[in-house]
């Protein structure tokens, strides 16, 4: 009888169609590229040609933010030309917990994370000599892992950013980051002291050394004061969670992506039900999340509708379990792509679609002026349910879950 209800259940979805789609230069080339002085010409987004993409027709898609209940967070803010989503996203998500905890409107610095982070890279360079991931990327927790040894700062005192830029941009920083470690494992110079001693001078010349003290209402501190005393942020308060079969659910695994260079093991496993029900008990509840996942995909309507959906082409909603999720991400059709926010949530036909806010360029076509969604996504639950891996909350929306844990 199951077997029949899903059947049936698949035949009565609407069929959606794809085409094939040949996008103009976007935001990234006319704005980011522009506003950026100098850069490599090999980071230029190559020409588009023919990409498959759903029709939307055939989704009820949310055309404008301010129909979902939102809760309080920053305007977004470009991540320019750099692969640092997980800071920007995770820091958009602290600063509302913050405000959420406090009251208080920060803006922090997600350049100063992205500093020492690079610091922390240099020094497990030298200890697994050279064998592990060395990219731009990495993941939400990072964040609080950062901040737990090296505190953070207000966005004022740290930009990242030279007198003249617009944008950030850490192509041609990264490159000589990435030839100088390689160069250091050639000839086996394992001198921890003098590699992050020149990853500091590579990194101060491009994004500037960040503070070691801030003033705050006339009062000078470190960051971690800062952090503790007027943040009132605790690290330990919250907890990163994935849902995925290759590691057994309820307990604590690794998150087995090139991103985790420091194979963190400290995420909860929970099955794909759980994991959405907390997404959603979270958001409903007032708690906005910092999730990560793909946002490569055919139902990834970035310039078409700033909206992210399952085509039935790809698999029916009934059939979106967490087979169909496992499968995806073992055969990497699902990827660690992109670290977001969720902000807010609607209810319509439904369904729940959730409030996003990236830092990324796909949700900035066209500019401000033509895009009054700029900066925004609107996600459909199921692309949560099958393309959405991770997630960072507080601790409270998993108090029922935690003792569960082995």
């Amino acid at each position: 009888m199951a077997i029949v209800l899903i059947s049936s259940a698949m035949n009565a979805q609407n069929k959606d169609k794809g085409t094939f789609k040949t996008y103009e230069p976007g935001y990234f080339q006319n704005s980011i590229l522009k506003g950026i002085e100098e850069f490599e010409s090999q980071r230029v987004a190559p020409k588009q040609g023919k990409t498959f993409k759903v029709d939307p027709a055939t989704f009820n898609i949310p055309t404008s933010k301010e129909a979902f209940k939102s809760y309080w967070h920053n305007e977004p803010v470009s991540q320019g030309n750099t692969n640092t989503c997980w800071s920007f996203s995770t820091t958009s998500y602290i600063e509302s917990e913050i405000y959420r905890n406090t009251g208080q409107k920060v803006s922090l610095s997600p350049i100063y994370t992205v500093y020492y982070e690079y610091l922390e890279r240099a020094e497990n360079w030298v200890k697994t000599r050279g064998n592990m991931n060395f990219g731009e990327g990495s993941e939400g927790n990072a964040v609080t892992k950062i901040w737990r040894k090296y505190g953070i700062v207000p966005l004022e005192t740290y930009t990242g950013l030279k007198p003249e830029q617009t944008f950030h941009s850490h192509a041609k920083m990264f490159e000589e980051l990435k030839n100088y470690a390689d160069f250091v494992k050639k000839n086996n110079m394992w001198d921890e002291a003098a590699v992050v001693s020149n990853f500091k001078s590579i990194l101060n010349f491009y994004i500037g050394e960040p503070p070691t003290k801030v003033t705050v209402n006339g009062k000078e501190m470190t960051p971690k004061e800062y952090m503790a005393n007027v943040l009132k942020f605790n690290a330990d308060d919250y907890c990163d969670v994935v849902s995925y079969m290759q590691q057994p659910y309820w307990k604590m695994v690794e998150y087995e992506v090139p991103d985790n260079w420091w194979h963190n093991a400290d995420y909860y496993n929970l099955p794909l039900d759980d994991f959405m029900n907390v997404v959603k008990k979270s958001i409903k509840a007032g708690y906005t999340l910092a999730i990560g996942g793909d946002v490569s995909e055919a139902g990834f309507l970035a310039r078409e509708a700033n909206a992210a959906v399952i085509p039935s082409f790809d698999i029916p909603s009934a059939a979106i379990d967490e087979n169909a999720r496992q499968f995806r991400f073992s055969n990497e059709t699902t990827t660690d792509d992109h670290g977001l926010h969720i902000v807010g949530y609607m209810e319509k036909d439904g369904v729940t679609w959730f409030l996003v806010k990236d830092s990324g360029a796909g949700s900035r076509t066209g500019g401000k002026e033509k895009n009054l969604n700029f900066g925004y996504y609107f996600f459909h639950e199921d692309y949560v349910k099958l393309k959405i891996m991770d997630f960072m909350v507080h601790k409270d929306m998993m108090k029922d879950l935690i003792p569960k844990f082995k």
